[in-house]
């Protein structure tokens, strides 16, 4: 293998583990869900999201950081390309819990605000056992070309009786009235 090829495979591991470790059974894998993540460019079409798809690419200077700082500049050469679904996600909900909803006397959430959006998805129960190739893609479809109810249902996040139609806001705004939501329930 390749130089090239393990710091691709350990930067799909260390994603697969920030958002999964400690999470299920060991014999339960989402692999099968995260490599086609992985392998589906994130594409948008209001101009802020590309805000999100900017923290995606972030992402990979996030795990350049955990290696020897001379393979740094290498690391990120090497994991060139546009922003992925799953690094959109990640990213998100890493902003989401360190600029948003940070309190140390819940501990670190990211796991758990990544999963909300899976699951609004319809995705969260997709484990290898039973990953449905056209489901998932029908399901990354829907969020990609905003498909999803106004509500937000089948999209990123979901707002029962949101009044504003959330197709037609870009991610982190959706964010933030969601935050709202949530908030409002504590």
């Amino acid at each position: 293998m390749s130089y090239s090829d393990q710091i691709t495979n350990e930067y799909f591991d260390w994603m697969y583990n920030y958002v999964c470790e400690g999470r299920a059974h060991k014999e339960i894998s989402y692999r099968k869900l995260f490599v086609y993540l992985h392998d589906t460019e994130f594409t948008y079409s209001i101009e802020r999201d590309e805000n999100r798809a900017y923290d995606g690419i972030c992402l990979r200077k996030r795990f350049a950081h955990t290696k020897p700082e001379e393979d740094y500049n290498y690391i990120l050469d090497i994991l060139d390309g546009p922003c992925s679904v799953l690094e959109m996600m990640i990213a998100l909900a890493i902003r989401f819990e360190e600029e948003i909803m940070d309190n140390p006397q819940y501990g670190c959430r990211t796991q758990q605000w990544f999963w909300s959006m899976l699951k609004n998805m319809g995705l969260n129960l997709m484990t290898d056992a039973v990953f449905d190739r056209r489901y998932t893609e029908q399901a990354v479809n829907i969020m990609l070309n905003r498909e999803y109810e106004r509500n937000g249902r089948g999209g990123l996040f979901y707002i029962p009786n949101c009044k504003d139609d959330l197709r037609r806001f870009e991610i982190w705004t959706q964010l933030c009235w969601f935050s709202n939501a949530f908030l409002s329930d504590f």
